[in-house]
């Protein structure tokens, strides 16, 4: 079993709300979900409107099958979500 694990630091410029911050990202890991299979959440950054830290996680008994998945995350969102800029992020994978 391989598990993998992604920190995506984000820049929200256009959120001037915490309300706001959370729809955002409500359909950000809705649609990370639906279109990689992947487990994700909020980590950190909670109080900030135009910051958030999400976590990734997938699953799978082939190593380079989830390095591809998590760097397909990151640059999907790179890709087609305007909205969100991807600051940095890091990848873990545990064998």
């Amino acid at each position: 079993m391989v598990i993998g694990a992604c920190t995506i630091e984000l820049y929200l410029p256009g959120v001037d709300s915490l309300k706001a911050k959370r729809s955002v990202l409500k359909g950000l890991v809705a649609r990370l979900h639906k279109e990689f299979n992947v487990s994700c959440a909020e980590l950190d950054h909670h109080d900030l409107w135009q910051s958030a830290q999400l976590g990734v996680a997938v699953i799978s008994n082939d190593g380079a099958h989830v390095q591809r998945v998590l760097d397909n995350v990151v640059r999907w969102i790179e890709h087609y979500r305007p909205d969100v800029s991807v600051v940095d992020h890091t990848v873990e994978i545990i064998r």
